[in-house]
């Protein structure tokens, strides 16, 4: 089987060997396959592309059976790659089962982390390792993951048989495709329908595995400013979940260097090797097991309105992208987020802080509760959600507020990459108790500084600030634009103020 356009082609090897096109693969398997062509250590994986999607839902949500035994041939070529046998031991096989549509959606579909484990192969898995710890903690993070996303019930195990435990976290994955949240997400940035979700199986690394061992996301320049310095974060003895999801505050990258001094090099290599295939800004996924680099995916990172602004002029200067693909790569809503001036009184009383990830300033009413957030906003009252961290069905409502500020997580959180993207300002790691402290309040947020302020701290400047970046990307533009161009009255509004 190779990965043309054959239409029984319904899963495919993402072994980098054959070529494929996002719209198949998804974004996810595509980075996956593109990545082991260019020889970065990847895990071995293959896909259910996007058609597969449809085909499930239209067989009554329900993989059918001739996909299913595709899928089981793949899956004995990863036991004959990795060694390792899936549902056996001594040395059992464990798999990732990863959603990823053509569009980038950040956090907006399901992920099943560790699947294959049983009691019995978690015990074959500590005597393989030596590691009893270990094994009981990857398996009750994947008792945790299959009830809350595939069972949809906290209190279910997984089924006994691993075979059984794949086709359904499989057909979740397609399921999470008709979500609210990826409607919402979908809705607001315009992607319409789409074919669907792919589905990526990728035998397991674990970031969890021990003190030489963690996972993280790195940013290979600064999405909130645009500077070019790799940004990141990461957890020790962690797995992706943990980063993501914005329950734990990670660590800066730079402590990998403490740690692992031989992989931050390799990480700054990577980075700038998928930054100059892709032309662009790329945020990178990767674990480290007992030392050993893996990179689990890579796709154009999200970034702040003045970053965007930024690092387009950069690349422009390096040589990497024209002028015109420069313009193109600032959106109308960018663009009217750059064209606002605001600022805050240094002065007024700071009710909380934390790490500025979203930048920009908004002022409204603070609120925990999603669907009080939905009807305050849907009746013109400007929201700020406050909570504990965010989650992808947290999106529609912070999509109808004016900003975001969390308890706990960092800047590659699902909070700051999703208000990062839309030109939200969010805080994020304000500390447990913040909740408590804003909710009910008029608050401002900076999400420059990381300060939340009591009441109406705003106040329009005497001059805005001239952006040599922003100067710059309008001097790309014609000499004449149609008004509806989305930099057109951009470029009025700020050669005014220079």
């Amino acid at each position: 089987m190779t990965s043309s356009s054959s239409p029984a082609e319904h899963v495919i090897t993402l072994d980098g060997t054959h070529p494929s096109t996002r719209e198949v693969l998804g974004g996810k398997a595509y980075s996956v396959n593109k990545m082991r062509a260019m020889g970065l250590p990847v895990p071995p994986a293959f896909a259910l592309p996007t058609g597969v999607c449809a085909v499930y839902h239209d067989n009554g949500r329900s993989l059918p059976d001739e996909i299913w035994q595709q899928v089981l041939e793949h899956l004995r070529r990863l036991e004959t790659e990795t060694g390792r046998r899936f549902g056996a031991g001594p040395s059992p096989l464990l798999v990732s089962v990863r959603s990823g549509a053509a569009q980038s959606m950040p956090g907006m579909m399901d992920t099943v982390l560790n699947l294959g484990l049983t009691p019995e192969l978690c015990e074959a898995l500590a005597a393989e390792t030596g590691d009893q710890r270990w094994a009981t903690d990857t398996w009750q993070r994947f008792c945790h993951s299959y009830a809350d996303i595939v069972a949809g019930d906290p209190g279910a195990a997984p089924p006994s048989d691993p075979l059984d435990q794949l086709r359904s976290a499989i057909g979740a994955v397609f399921d999470s495709w008709t979500n609210e949240r990826v409607k919402a997400y979908r809705a607001r940035h315009n992607l319409g329908a789409g074919a669907g979700t792919a589905v990526t199986v990728q035998a397991m690394v674990f970031g969890n595995r021990d003190e030489r061992s963690g996972t993280g996301v790195l940013f290979s320049r600064d999405p909130a400013t645009g500077e070019n310095t790799l940004y990141g974060e990461w957890l020790a003895k962690a797995q992706g979940e943990d980063v993501v999801s914005g329950e734990k505050t990670p660590n800066p990258l730079v402590t990998v260097g403490d740690i692992l001094p031989d992989v931050y090099p390799e990480l700054e290599r990577i980075a700038e090797v998928l930054e100059r295939e892709h032309r662009d800004l790329v945020d990178i996924e990767f674990t480290v097991e007992s030392g050993r680099l893996y990179v689990l995916q890579c796709r154009a990172g999200k970034r702040a309105p003045r970053a965007a602004v930024r690092i387009a002029v950069d690349l422009v200067r390096e040589g990497l992208i024209t002028a015109d693909e420069a313009v193109s790569r600032v959106s109308a809503e960018q663009a009217a987020s750059l064209a606002k001036t605001q600022a805050v009184h240094a002065d007024r009383t700071v009710l909380a802080g934390g790490l500025g990830a979203g930048p920009g300033v908004a002022v409204g009413q603070a609120v925990s509760d999603l669907d009080q957030a939905l009807d305050l906003a849907a009746a013109g009252t400007p929201v700020v959600l406050v909570r504990p961290s965010t989650a992808p069905d947290d999106v529609p409502a912070m999509f109808e507020s004016v900003a975001v500020v969390t308890e706990l997580g960092g800047s590659t959180s699902h909070a700051a990459l999703v208000c990062r993207e839309i030109g939200l300002p969010c805080v994020v790691g304000a500390g447990v108790g913040t909740v408590a402290k804003l909710t009910g309040l008029t608050v401002t947020v900076d999400g420059t500084t990381g300060a939340v302020y009591e009441g109406d701290a705003l106040h329009t400047p005497d001059e805005g600030d001239v952006d040599e970046y922003l100067t710059e990307l309008l001097g790309y533009l014609p000499g004449t634009v149609p008004v509806d161009h989305p930099l057109a009255q951009l470029r009025s509004a700020h050669l005014e103020r220079a």
